[in-house]
């Protein structure tokens, strides 16, 4: 008979309790009681537990850790340990949740000496490594449910579990996208107050210079006005004064110095306020010149880069910098800026402009404050030239060019269909399952809350059914009802792959020839799959009464075996086209 497995539970304050949970066989538990002032260890052996009762806060606390643990490692797959380590992980201690780097360090610091402190980018944990063990079990006792005010105001609860080892996969330092380039500290502070002051957003409204107010942010344009409705200018319909006299000597700095080539003749003044921002896009082929410039002005930013492939590389736009756009950056990656208040950046004071790193040991944040910018464009007087024959995507071979992603060329350019079912796999394997292997970490880690409605189907289902997920995903679904048998499939590898990273049982096949044999499965969900098919297919089901999210009735493959079928799907399409052949 194995040894008994000690489990640590939480207890704050002096209360007693009589059961706070149920071990399973072979485990003794340990409970570690807070006091007021002092918490204090108790060990408990589970043949011989004292008639304890916690009251309703106490309970509710301790709820909230352990379903902090099944958080982590349910939608992280991060293992937490029931006895000492030196590495602890701090869930509500993260970036994600508005906690700066300084801020997590004081309250950590006071337990002992950090050896170090991980912050991944946008997560709502921290991992902390100490010196010794000795030091970590003190912050672990002294420190969970501590509650620390962010600053916003709000205040937030740390819990703590230990963890074998304080690690985070970083990802590779990526480079700038081809064609860009910020150059800090491009005016003087000097330059800068008065490039603010020359913007008046008080004047009468009857200028035909006055600002407009959109959604996040207050524009105000000189020389042609931007027109939103259709992203485009009128170039036979200059606005009168042209741009402020003072950007005419400032730009012809620039021009001298090299660091633009054409002096622009459009600006657009963006002022925005701490926490808007501006959606993702490309500014107008057509409308613009190939250089785009942007000046920051009264605070830093972060604004964001977008490959169609899916990478994206966020970057660092200090107060009085210049942006420069051209080519692949201009004409093919998105940029914009994610309505926040807080940004994550750099720590180190050294770092200013650029890429913002994954070192998980040098991210903090950064609260943003009002930032104006003042984006200059050329207008364009011929038609788009923007052809570069041979441009890849970035996965798979060469097979377009800028005239695919350009607003005066696709119109050229009929829509057409696959000719046979060939061609159509072909694409489908190109477009579909190609990228999924490319961005299955980064669509992993923005895909961690399950639908409301398929927890419900899934938590309603008799207790001990077998459930086949149809294109799992990253498995997100496969450990939400713990008294069921799930598993998944996917056609990408990588994200199987992050599937059984968390324990998960699951395994790489088409959705469409799927080996599990008939009448072997209670219930099936295939969830936001079927709009990835390519190719036709024959509804599988005959008879069928569809009723709510219930499908009852016969099917050729999985028989009377699948009495219940729950599909949902992004698209919406006939219901004859929905179905999950070859089950």
């Amino acid at each position: 008979m194995a040894a008994p497995r000690r489990v640590d539970v939480l207890v704050p304050s002096a209360a007693s309790w009589d059961r706070v949970g149920e071990a399973a066989e072979g485990e003794s538990t340990r409970v570690v009681r807070t006091q007021p002032e002092s918490r204090r260890s108790i060990a408990m052996d589970s043949n011989h537990q004292s008639n304890y009762k916690l009251s309703k806060t106490e309970k509710k606390f301790l709820r909230k850790q352990i379903k902090a643990r099944h958080t982590l490692l349910r939608h992280e797959g991060i293992e937490t340990v029931s006895y000492a380590t030196q590495s602890l992980i701090v869930a509500n201690g993260g970036l994600g949740n508005r906690v700066s780097r300084n801020q997590l360090l004081q309250v950590l610091e006071k337990c002992g000496l950090v050896d170090a402190l991980l912050m991944p980018p946008n997560k709502p944990y921290s991992f902390v490594r100490y010196k010794t063990v000795e030091e970590s079990k003190k912050a672990y006792d002294t420190l969970n449910g501590k509650e620390i005010v962010d600053d916003l105001g709000q205040k937030i609860i740390l819990y703590l579990n230990f963890v074998e080892k304080a690690q985070w996969k970083e990802l590779g330092l990526q480079a700038l996208p081809p064609g860009l380039m910020v150059i800090e500290e491009i005016i003087s502070s000097e330059d800068e107050k008065m490039l603010l002051e020359s913007v008046n957003w008080t004047e009468d409204t009857d200028n035909q210079n006055f600002q407009k107010s959109l959604k996040h942010r207050t524009v105000k344009h000189f020389g042609y006005e931007f027109h939103y409705e259709n992203n485009h200018v009128d170039k036979d319909k200059p606005l009168p004064g042209g741009l402020p006299d003072i950007c005419d000597s400032i730009l012809e700095k620039w021009l001298k110095e090299g660091f633009i080539k054409h002096k622009p003749d459009q600006l657009t003044v963006n002022q925005y306020e701490p926490g808007h921002g501006i959606p993702a896009h490309v500014d107008t082929h057509s409308a613009f010149e190939d250089e785009i410039v942007s000046l920051s002005l009264g605070a830093e930013i972060v604004m964001d880069f977008k490959h169609p492939g899916g990478v994206t590389v966020p970057i660092m736009l200090p107060c009085r910098s210049l942006l420069v756009m051209t080519g692949e950056s201009r004409y093919l990656w998105t940029h914009g800026i994610t309505p926040r208040k807080f940004d994550t950046v750099q720590a180190s004071r050294g770092h200013k402009s650029g890429i913002i790193t994954g070192d998980v040991e040098d991210l903090t944040l950064s609260k943003r404050g009002i930032r104006t910018s003042f984006t200059f464009r050329k207008v364009r007087q011929t038609p788009c030239n923007c052809k570069l024959p041979g441009f890849s995507f970035g996965f798979g071979p060469a097979f377009a060019c800028y005239p695919l992603v350009c607003d005066s060329q696709m119109k050229e350019t009929p829509t057409s269909f696959p000719e046979s079912d060939k061609e159509a796999s072909q694409l489908e394997q190109e477009y579909v399952h190609q990228v999924y292997e490319e961005i299955a970490r980064h669509f992993s880690s923005t895909r961690h809350t399950p639908w409301p409605h398929i927890v419900e189907f899934l938590k309603a289902l008799p207790s001990g059914s077998l459930v086949a997920d149809i294109g799992c995903g990253n498995g997100k679904y496969l450990g939400i009802n713990k008294e069921l048998y799930m598993i998944g499939c996917d056609h990408s590898q990588n994200l199987v792959d992050i599937c059984r990273e968390k324990h998960y049982q699951a395994f790489v096949c088409d959705a469409l020839a799927v080996p599990i044999r008939s009448g072997s499965c209670d219930a099936c969900i295939s969830i936001a799959v079927i709009h990835h098919f390519a190719t036709a297919f024959t509804p599988v089901f005959k008879e069928s009464l569809w009723n709510g999210d219930e499908l009852h009735g016969s099917c050729d493959y999985l028989s009377r075996g699948l009495m219940r079928l729950c599909i949902y799907c992004c698209t919406f399409l006939p219901f004859s086209y929905l179905s999950l052949t070859h089950l």
